[in-house]
């Protein structure tokens, strides 16, 4: 729909991939039997010997709903770095002192053939990295939330449907699942109930906003069906959410000489564009200024 939204899409667009050689599978699959399947059991269900003495259970690596939207690189660099790199519990420990890149692949490769319903490769599209992503207090990993287990948005953020701004998770949200998933190994969800027993609110950095003299209502959006994605882009795919948004002097100069680059996200170019493409499509979405100024 429009410029930068397209290249964003097409740099991330799945690609085709060849199916893992057999010699590759079976690599993995001896891979696995000898570094993992203590904890995640020979058929990879997270029943292995030692899944009894963890306060979470390892992964079913089976379970092709929770495993297929996960990219490849976030499977890599639990496997390499270990479940922390990711935010997830240090009962995964890391593996690059034992597995090269290759064997890590082959591992995933292996992984990936478990899955039921069965893994196709459009299902797990690259992870996205924003440069200047903020350092959060917890690390939220939305690859986890968003992107595997399918969490809706507003689940989180719901004062999205309701009013201007979208809102942040409370600790008494984050709880809502995590007073008893991961509150046990987990550092990142121990930080939680750290604010809970303090009485505090979790100190998000805020992420996305637009100028004080503009007025933004999350709600109409919401109400005319827009994917959130849409403006603040694949955060299913992003392990710490990012934005390079508003306006960019590079793009006024070369305005100036006679150019026409497409405009930032989230600057006002940007919002008048997609009113317009939309009402092209039949929507009414305003266009005059004091709907945004005023």
């Amino acid at each position: 729909m429009l410029a930068a939204l397209l290249a964003v899409l097409v740099a991330h667009r799945p690609r085709a991939l060849a199916a893992p050689a057999e010699r590759d599978l079976q690599a993995g699959k001896a891979l696995f039997e000898r570094q993992c399947v203590t904890c995640h059991g020979p058929g990879g269900k997270g029943d292995g010997p030692s899944a009894g003495g963890f306060a979470t259970k390892p992964a079913d690596l089976t379970d092709g709903r929770i495993m297929n939207p996960l990219p490849d690189g976030f499977l890599v660099n639990v496997i390499r770095h270990g479940g922390p790199a990711e935010g997830l519990a240090p009962t995964m420990p890391p593996f690059e002192k034992f597995l090269d890149a290759a064997q890590t692949q082959q591992v995933v490769a292996y992984v990936r053939s478990l899955a039921q319903p069965p893994y196709r490769p459009e299902h797990a599209l690259p992870l996205v990295h924003v440069e200047g992503a903020p350092r959060q207090p917890i690390f939220f990993n939305h690859v986890v939330h968003a992107g595997s287990f399918g969490i809706a948005c507003q689940h989180c953020h719901a004062d999205a449907r309701r009013s201007e701004y979208a809102g942040l998770p409370s600790v008494a949200r984050c709880l809502g699942c995590h007073k008893i998933i991961g509150a046990q190994d987990n550092p990142e969800i121990q930080k939680i109930h750290g604010y809970a027993q303090r009485g505090e609110a979790i100190p998000w950095v805020r992420v996305f906003k637009v100028p004080e003299f503009t007025r933004f209502p999350h709600k109409a959006h919401i109400r005319a069906n827009l994917e959130c994605q849409t403006c603040h882009g694949p955060v299913e795919r992003m392990r710490v959410v990012g934005a390079a948004t508003g306006p960019r002097l590079v793009n006024d100069l070369k305005h100036l000489i006679g150019l026409k680059p497409p405009p930032p996200p989230l600057s006002m170019g940007w919002c008048v564009d997609c009113h317009r493409a939309s009402n092209a499509k039949g929507a009414k979405a305003p266009l005059d200024c004091i709907t945004c100024h005023h």
